[in-house]
């Protein structure tokens, strides 16, 4: 309770502070972005962002399913490489190699998006799967269960916490990375960013960094209350218990 109390006054705060910087009007020979501006970046951005993870999340737990099966695990050790070497890539190069091949503005940005995103995915969805105790997939095949069904009903279910973890952290970083976006025309709240960058007035940029910032926290605690709701109740009981005994 007392996370969520924190996480409203963070959010209020920021936001205040956006409409602070909003209400300025103008900052020596410098205008601020106005409030419809504004409102439009945070449309832009959330629309960079959600379709990037919306198919970074679909083709991630496919791949990072595939990899645990036995006719492809052959493979799973090249894709966790990939997925393991590309987090270390730094975003403006996902972001330049895109923008050279798809050309500038929202097309590149999303593409950058999805790769940068899709990898933590395939490697928690591969991890939360390949976690599961063969005892437990033995007993639920002991009990009558087809393999389609284990994979249903045991695997996916006790994996389910591990890959929305997954899914949280790549849909929160690339709050982050869509402002980076705003480098090569893809809108949101990294053209109020960079606009402040180049004309060097911190004002116009806490008015892109400050919302960038409330909506990476608003989304990370939405998706926190997703991933508790989606862990199955056995799994929360222990969670608890070991808790308490720390």
């Amino acid at each position: 309770m007392k996370r969520y109390m924190t996480v409203g006054l963070l959010l209020a705060l920021l936001c205040g502070i956006t409409i602070w910087m909003t209400s300025l009007g103008q900052v020596g020979i410098f205008k601020m972005f106005p409030p419809m501006k504004v409102v439009g970046a945070a449309l832009r951005h959330v629309q960079i962002v959600a379709v990037a993870e919306v198919m970074a999340v679909v083709m991630g737990i496919l791949i990072g399913f595939l990899a645990t099966r036995r006719t492809f695990r052959f493979i799973s050790p090249v894709l966790l490489g990939i997925a393991n070497v590309g987090q270390t890539v730094p975003t403006l190069a996902f972001i330049g190699i895109a923008s050279v091949l798809l050309g500038m503005g929202y097309n590149a940005a999303v593409v950058a998006l999805f790769f940068y995103a899709i990898l933590p995915i395939i490697r928690n969805t591969y991890a939360g799967i390949r976690s599961v105790d063969p005892a437990v997939k033995e007993a639920a095949q002991g009990m009558g269960m087809s393999r389609q069904q284990v994979t249903w009903k045991v695997e996916l279910p006790l994996a389910r916490p591990v890959i929305m973890a997954g899914i949280r952290t790549s849909a929160v970083v690339n709050v982050g990375t869509a402002a980076v976006a705003g480098m090569i025309g893809a809108g949101g709240f990294g053209v109020l960013i960079m606009t402040g960058l180049a004309v060097r007035v911190m004002p116009i940029v806490i008015q892109g960094a400050a919302p960038t910032a409330a909506m990476a926290i608003g989304l990370d605690a939405i998706l926190g209350k997703v991933e508790d709701w989606m862990t199955p109740r056995g799994l929360m009981v222990l969670k608890l218990a070991q808790w308490q005994q720390q």
